[in-house]
């Protein structure tokens, strides 16, 4: 970052980032499999009684619960370094339009209305190169 050292990241930041990196590795998907097809197997050995049933439940539910939260880090942190990257694009791109940088943080009103024009010149561009189209 121009000479500048970067600073630790918390602990949190980093348990997210290693338990989202771990939670989406194949091996991660086949222990649960393993884990739901043990849960299966002592099924008959419980009498499929709701306790049996509970501990499946309870287990995904924490586990989903609590993954929602590190998954919802990792994506905001993810999101905002590609953010910060397009802005340095936008700024460096001669001849780009500069009030672009940043629009993540406009009002959501203001986010549709930039939205909406820049629909409509991508509708301008594309009825353009039509035209050039056909005039061929």
């Amino acid at each position: 970052m121009h000479g500048r050292p970067y600073r630790h990241r918390s602990w949190f930041t980093r348990f997210a980032k290693t338990t989202a990196r771990t939670a989406g590795h194949p091996a991660t998907f086949g222990v649960a499999v393993v884990i739901i097809l043990l849960w299966a197997a002592t099924g008959p050995l419980f009498g499929f009684s709701d306790t049996w049933q509970l501990v499946i439940n309870t287990g995904t539910t924490i586990v989903t619960f609590l993954m929602v939260f590190l998954i919802q880090n990792t994506q905001n942190r993810d999101s905002l370094a590609i953010q910060v990257k397009l802005d340095e694009l936008i700024i460096k791109l001669h001849g780009a339009g500069n009030e672009l940088a940043g629009a993540e943080d406009l009002c959501d009103e203001d986010l549709e209305a930039l939205h909406e024009t820049y629909r409509k010149r991508a509708a301008q561009a594309h009825d353009a190169l039509e035209k050039r189209r056909a005039a061929r």
